[in-house]
This record gives C-alpha cells, sequence and structure tokens, in this order.
C-alpha cells in the first residue's frame, strides 16, 4: 500500500452517515431543474437549488444553448488566451459590463476559478487582503493563493473591520472581499458602512454578486446596484450557475484593471474557455431577466411568503434577507436527520454543516425560484414543522 493509501484508509466519517442511511450528497437527479424534479422514480419539491430566476428548464435558454452547439461545436479546445475565445464570449463580457455597470468584464468557466484567480493576482507582497470570516470557500482560496497578508473579520462586524483598518498602513494597498449576499445564512453585507470604511482607510473594494445576480437590484443587477453603490466598487464577481442558468463566471471591473487580469490571471489564461453552448445559455437568460422584471417581482413574491410563514411557525431563520432560508438545526446529527426524513416526505433541502458553517450552527438550507407557488411553499413548511418538531428542534 501506497503513503497515500495509507494516510486516508482511515477516513470513513462519510462511510458512517453511509450506514446509519442519513448520508444527504450526490443525491441522482433524473430531470430537469425546476421546482419539482424527479429522484429514485418519483416527484420531489426542489428547495435545494440556486436557480433564483427559474430558468434552467426555460426552453429559450436550452434552444440558445442548442444553436450555439450546433454552431460552435461542443467545446473551444483551448484557453480564452490562445484558440479558445468566441465572439459570443466577447459579446457576453460587453454586455455583462453594462449590465453590472462597469467599464468591462471577463468570462470564466468556473466562478469559483473567478474569485481563486482574481484575488491572488490583483493584490500580492506588501498588500492586504480583509475578509468577512463567513465569505465563500472560493474567496477563501483566492486569498490562500496569494501573497498578501490575509486578514478577517467577524461575519458583518464593521466595529471589527474599521479595529483591523485602522492598523494598517494607510498608503498600501488593501482589498476588502465580501460576499454580496451570504450563501448559507441569506443576509447581506453591509455595503455602505464597507464603502464609508474604504474611504475613511484608503482601500479597495470587491463582492462576489454570485447570489445577487438575478435577485437584487434593478433587473437583478446585483446587491452593489440593490445599495446604489455600483461606482464605489472597484471589482464586482458574478457567477452564471445561479440566476443565468448556465456554468461559468465573470469579473467586471474599470479598464485598466481588467486588462491587467487578462493577461495575469492564471486561472482565466490557464483554463479552457467556457463552452459555447454554456455561454449562449447564460447570454439568453441574461437577456430574460432584463426583459421580464415580473420574473425577479415572482421570486420576490414567493421569498416574503416564505419568510412570513416559517418565522410564524417558530424557526429560527437568523438574519436572512434574501431567497436564501437557513433554517437552524444546531447539531450536526440532527441537520442529517431532518434531511433524509424531509426527502423521504417529498422535500429536497440541503444540509449544511462545517466546513461550510461553524460548528454550532448546523442548519438545512431552503431556497427559492421565481417558479415556486406559494402552494408548494406552504407544503414544504408543513412537512418541515412536523419534522423539526418531532426532533425537538422547535416547539
Amino acid at each position: 500500500m501506497g503513503q497515500l493509501q495509507e494516510r486516508y484508509k482511515s477516513y470513513r466519517e462519510p462511510q458512517k452517515i453511509m450506514e446509519a442511511g442519513m448520508y444527504p450528497y450526490f443525491r441522482q437527479i433524473t430531470s430537469k431543474q425546476g421546482t419539482e424534479v424527479e429522484m429514485g422514480g418519483h416527484k420531489v419539491l426542489m428547495f435545494g437549488s440556486n436557480a433564483y430566476t427559474g430558468l434552467t428548464g426555460d426552453q429559450r435558454v436550452i434552444d440558445a444553448a442548442k444553436a450555439a452547439l450546433d454552431k460552435y461545436g461542443s467545446g473551444c479546445a483551448g484557453s480564452r488566451f490562445l484558440n479558445g475565445t468566441l465572439d459570443l464570449h466577447v459579446q457576453l463580457e460587453k454586455e455583462l459590463a453594462e449590465f453590472v455597470g462597469k467599464d468591462d468584464a471577463l468570462c470564466f468557466s468556473t466562478g469559483f476559478s473567478v474569485n481563486a484567480g482574481v484575488i491572488a493576482m490583483v493584490v500580492g507582497r506588501g498588500d492586504y487582503i480583509i475578509c468577512d470570516d463567513r465569505d465563500h470557500a472560493s474567496i477563501v482560496d483566492g486569498r490562500r493563493l496569494s501573497f498578501a497578508r490575509q486578514l478577517h473579520y467577524k461575519h458583518n462586524d464593521m466595529d471589527d473591520l474599521e479595529n483591523i483598518l485602522k492598523s494598517l498602513p494607510y498608503d498600501a494597498v488593501k482589498l476588502i472581499v465580501v460576499d454580496g449576499v451570504f450563501s448559507m445564512e441569506g443576509d447581506l453585507a453591509n455595503l455602505p458602512a464597507i464603502v464609508e470604511l474604504k474611504h475613511k482607510y484608503n482601500c479597495s473594494v470587491m463582492v462576489d454578486e454570485a447570489h445577487g445576480i438575478g435577485v437584487f437590484g434593478r433587473d437583478g443587477r446585483g446587491v452593489c446596484d440593490y445599495f446604489g453603490l455600483t461606482d464605489e466598487v472597484d471589482l464586482i464577481m458574478g457567477t452564471f450557475s445561479k440566476s443565468l442558468a448556465s456554468i461559468g463566471g465573470f469579473i467586471a471591473g474599470d479598464f485598466d484593471t481588467i486588462n491587467y487580469l487578462r493577461h495575469t490571471c492564471r486561472t482565466y489564461i490557464f483554463s479552457a474557455s467556457d463552452t459555447p453552448a454554456a455561454t449562449a445559455a447564460a447570454m439568453e437568460a441574461l437577456h430574460i431577466i432584463q426583459k421580464e422584471p415580473e420574473r425577479i417581482e415572482k421570486l420576490w413574491a414567493v421569498t416574503k411568503y416564505a419568510l412570513r410563514r416559517f418565522r410564524e411557525e417558530g424557526f429560527e431563520i437568523g438574519d436572512t434577507e434574501s431567497p436564501i432560508i437557513p433554517l437552524y438545526v444546531r447539531d450536526a446529527t440532527k441537520t442529517f436527520v431532518v434531511t433524509k426524513l424531509a426527502y423521504d416526505n417529498g422535500v429536497f433541502i440541503n444540509s449544511v454543516i462545517p466546513p461550510a458553517c461553524a460548528p454550532q450552527d448546523t442548519l438545512v438550507r431552503f431556497a427559492l425560484m421565481a417558479t415556486h407557488t406559494e402552494e408548494q411553499v406552504e407544503r414544504g413548511v408543513q412537512i418541515l414543522k412536523k419534522i423539526f418538531v418531532e426532533q425537538g428542534i422547535i416547539k
């Protein structure tokens, strides 16, 4: 047996959960993503998806992807830097930059590779990265790849952030990186206060809009637009895998910074470019959310209904202000039990345990789409209430 096999042969935590019949991961779906999906030969209500606009099964998006597949083929067989740039990529970058209110944008193959690559490249030795301690794993990995000094502040604690900034050299490059919407808790970054501190302490700001695009702001332009602070944010990141019904991601900013990243960002120039079908799907979804503002209105109507009902029924849902609703369990084993019982009763939700949250904050994540109905939400609330009461989590 080799060294690696010897090291990992004792890693059996997943198998223990499987043996207990509570393993909640890699569950197979045999249909399109939608408010209901086929799993195990029957339909399940889907409350575990990030498809906030409900466009993953929209025929217009599917047709756009098919047309791109016919015209350009299945892939680009290279990086954007060399042979992998299509006119489709360039057009989407232009439209995304305009959409989020920046000079220019770059499209990446995944949202994770945006954060991992951009953060590592824009700051280096002698610089500082300051992150919220609940930022997404891709932000964490991006800062780890950088030679800058890495600091973090308590979640949404502006006093803690200011205390850190006070201690840093005024003239040093300091980049604050924050999720616009926190993906597990559903609350928003205190962007107005962060921008105020930016000016006070001579910083730059990068906002991850993965869960803000298609949800907040004018026509779904994101949290920066929602707060009216687009011009104050230096870099805006977004992903295609949620509201834009595809796969990939982008970074948007001023011409000079984007020009620098276009020629230096390793996860951009050393990765194969996004597929024609994925690019066309994202572009069509972007067009639809701008043409159909009623889609986002429906998302917010069903979100407000769900938030009200969960609070009325006594669930602990924290400070969420978004279609992401955390139902706190605060016990890892019970989190798995709840997820399993929910699935057995026709409701798909996601278990959230460390490292996606603190050990004391385990939860199940209930997320909404514009295409959910109040009747579906009510069914989910009632099923989950029965389970939470039986498990002694709520009264």
